[in-house]
């Protein structure tokens, strides 16, 4: 079965919209697709009209911004309840800071002598209270500063960089409950794309963990072939249950839907008890 439990909308920062990327997944042979926009629930109900429509599973899902000892992690709610309370408020609560943060990030492009940055930012984020980095990336690359989003990234929008901007996202303790009380499983996204020593992503695993973590995403999109290995074990030193996930953005940027490998031997599938 061709599960993909990471992937992304025009709700958010993808450029598909949701039927558009759910129809895609299905010619692409996924069998079951989570849709997890960044703290950001809306794009679901169209997803799963077009699911229906497609004849494919359809898991409601979130990805959550934290900070964890000031650096920027995600964590994936996976078969959340997308119309309880207190996950509608927390996420709405939280998506209050994007724009805010979009502003400084132009005002620090701008310094950089790049102009304009935001309204071209703007131009690609159909839903603006989700206005984020990649669409910063995107401005970019039409530009014709940078060639593609890679070097987007690399050159201007990670730590040290001139258009980052460091910003306070939620707890780590506080995402895993929300995701919680909606009734979802909280999966630990690409851990590879930290750049954590071996001890302190010991620490986050261990908190998240403790928090209520159920899962780690084993084979993302960006994950190497060591990093598939290191993180299967790492998931059973926890006892966390392996998911996998494109994380998806649009076509021909990064993984595709569907495409990381399958688990291995060794790792537990975050779905085996689900009801596909």
């Amino acid at each position: 079965m061709n599960v993909d439990l990471h992937c992304h909308s025009t709700a958010s920062d993808g450029a598909l919209a949701p039927a558009a990327l759910v129809r895609r997944a299905a010619e692409r042979g996924v069998d079951v697709l989570a849709l997890t926009d960044h703290d950001q629930l809306d794009g679901l109900a169209e997803a799963h009209e077009a699911a229906h429509a497609v004849g494919i599973g359809l898991v409601d899902g979130v990805e959550i911004s934290v900070t964890w000892r000031g650096q920027s992690v995600h964590v994936l709610g996976l078969r959340v309840d997308r119309r309880h309370p207190g996950l509608v408020a927390a996420l709405a609560a939280l998506r209050g800071g994007r724009l805010e943060r979009a502003q400084r990030m132009a005002s620090a492009l701008t310094a950089a002598g790049i102009r304009d940055s935001l309204e071209g930012a703007l131009g690609y984020a159909v839903n603006p209270a989700s206005v984020g980095r990649l669409h910063f990336a995107r401005h970019l690359v039409a530009s014709g500063v940078v060639a593609d989003a890679k070097a987007a990234f690399r050159h201007y929008l990670v730590p040290g960089k001139p258009g980052y901007v460091a910003h306070q996202w939620a707890a780590l303790t506080d995402a895993v409950r929300w995701i919680r009380v909606a009734g979802g499983q909280a999966v630990l996204a690409h851990p590879g794309r930290y750049a954590l020593s071996a001890g302190a992503l010991h620490d986050l695993l261990g908190q998240f963990r403790v928090a209520g973590g159920e899962g780690i995403e084993v084979n993302a999109g960006s994950h190497s072939t060591d990093q598939r290995s290191r993180f299967a074990s790492l998931a059973l030193h926890y006892g966390l249950a392996a998911s996998r996930g494109s994380d998806f953005h649009a076509p021909g940027e990064g993984a595709e839907l569907g495409g990381p490998p399958a688990l291995g031997p060794r790792s537990r599938p975050l779905w085996q008890h689900w009801a596909l």
